[in-house]
């Protein structure tokens, strides 16, 4: 974070005096002498408990929801939500800078297009992107305070649980240009129906100036029927469509990744090579051009830099351990993502393909539905065996029992790792894919450190 005067910085939220900013945190380990400290109360750990520590430590300011003893009242910023002092704080410390910034939300595959979008500004400058997921009130402000004056290029995850909040967080980045990934089932716990979805992710509208791109997923069932304002440029991309601006054809996909040839309407065509397998990939490619091009970047060169794509933690990430290949994807799920990843698997060429597939969360009344559809998806992909985990999968192993698939349904941890080592064998394909809080990951850590060791 670049230096800011704390009363730029603190605008509209308290009257500050003189002094210079040097960070923001929320993590009291992190405090240093010049930053502002935000306090958050939780369930386990209330950051209230550190503000004295971090005013000794040298925080100019502390951002809490009540008065606390230790804090002098001229250094406490009384805020009755501190993620909104946070988005406030990351608005006006944007105002300083200019790049171009994309910015990307979506029910599936907000990361990877994030990446792709990464893979193709940084190609053309320094460009800073979302760390990780973290793409909500807390992480949204803390990826904009990584601004600086050398940033010529930006990408920024927005990501929601309720209506509004991909607004404020819109408003609060401003981004150059938009893209929607697609709209799917997640959030529907919250959200009710995929219209609401719908309108909750159209809502990156409203950061977006006028004569903005914002790129739509032209083969989702929903987003032609949305309603783009009319100040704004929508870009179609798609692999069905042929009506969509930028199109993916011949696509061939292997366990080296994919290759097809890109059909732009305004620019032409470009042979396209990305590190990745999926068609759900190559749509997220798609939307990364579209994006960067229609920001006014040389289409060849983000067609080329596509390739530079880098998978971050357990998404879609390919590896071969033990004579075994792995698809770790174990980061989210989604019915629509479950499909995508069961796809992938299929088109691996190992003859033997497992599948060991966790609860899918915050699905709400879809939850049976999904799950249910889920099974039968592994008997399309050929699987040989489901390992089914967690409660919510019941009706997947059901479903897949159904089709004649041999499946198993595990409760704990311990029965999947059980599972694991007494069916999988080298040259067998193993997806596994989950919701994070299954923890799928922590499971094939497990699995691999039991593996012979080469």
């Amino acid at each position: 974070m670049q230096t800011i005067p704390a009363n730029e910085l603190l605008a509209g939220l308290t009257l500050a005096e003189p002094a210079d900013i040097h960070a923001v945190v929320t993590d009291s380990r992190k405090v240093e002498p010049g930053c502002v400290f935000v306090c958050f109360p939780g369930e386990r750990v209330d950051g209230h408990t550190f503000a004295a520590g971090a005013y000794r430590n040298g925080a100019a300011y502390i951002i809490a929801n009540h008065p606390v003893d230790g804090v002098p009242e001229d250094r406490t910023v009384i805020v009755p939500d501190s993620a909104r002092a946070m988005i406030r704080m990351a608005s006006n410390y944007r105002m300083l800078f200019s790049p171009k910034m994309i910015g990307v939300t979506g029910s599936v595959g907000k990361t990877t297009t994030k990446e792709f979008c990464y893979a193709v500004l940084s190609a053309f400058g320094k460009t800073l992107k979302t760390e990780g997921n973290q793409n909500n009130d807390i992480g949204v402000p803390n990826t904009l305070f990584r601004l600086d004056n050398d940033t010529r290029y930006a990408v920024v995850e927005m990501g929601m649980d309720h209506l509004g909040e991909i607004e404020r967080l819109a408003r609060c980045a401003r981004p150059s240009a938009g893209i929607i990934t697609m709209i799917g089932v997640s959030h529907l716990e919250n959200l009710g129906t995929r219209e609401n979805i719908l309108k909750a992710k159209m809502e990156i509208c409203a950061g977006l100036p006028d004569g903005a791109p914002l790129a739509l997923n032209a083969d989702n069932d929903l987003l032609p029927t949305a309603s783009v304002p009319a100040r704004l440029r929508p870009v179609w991309f798609g692999i069905e469509s042929e009506t969509a601006d930028v199109r993916a054809a011949d696509i061939h996909t292997g366990t080296e990744g994919t290759t097809f040839t890109l059909v732009d309407k305004a620019y032409g065509s470009f042979a396209v090579s990305i590190p990745t397998a999926g068609l759900h990939t190559v749509y997220d490619a798609l939307a990364a051009y579209a994006a960067a091009t229609r920001l006014g970047l040389d289409p060849a060169r983000c067609a080329a830099a596509l390739s530079r794509y880098q998978a971050t933690g357990m998404r879609q990430h390919i590896v071969e351990k033990g004579g075994i290949t792995f698809i770790e994807d174990c980061y989210n799920a989604s019915p629509d993502s479950m499909k995508a990843a069961l796809s992938v698997l299929k088109a691996l060429p190992n003859a033997r393909k497992i599948a060991l597939l966790g609860d899918m969360l915050e699905l709400g009344d879809a939850s049976e539905s999904g799950h249910r559809a889920t099974g039968e998806w592994a008997a399309d992909a050929g699987v040989s065996l489901l390992i089914a985990y967690g409660p919510n999968s019941a009706v997947m192993a059901e479903a897949a029992k159904k089709r004649g698939i041999a499946t198993v349904h595990c409760q704990t941890a311990a029965e999947v790792l059980q599972y694991l080592q007494q069916s999988v064998r080298p040259g067998d394909a193993v997806l596994a894919k989950a919701s994070h809080a299954m923890k799928l990951d922590e499971i094939l850590a497990d699995f691999y450190a039991a593996l012979p060791q080469a």
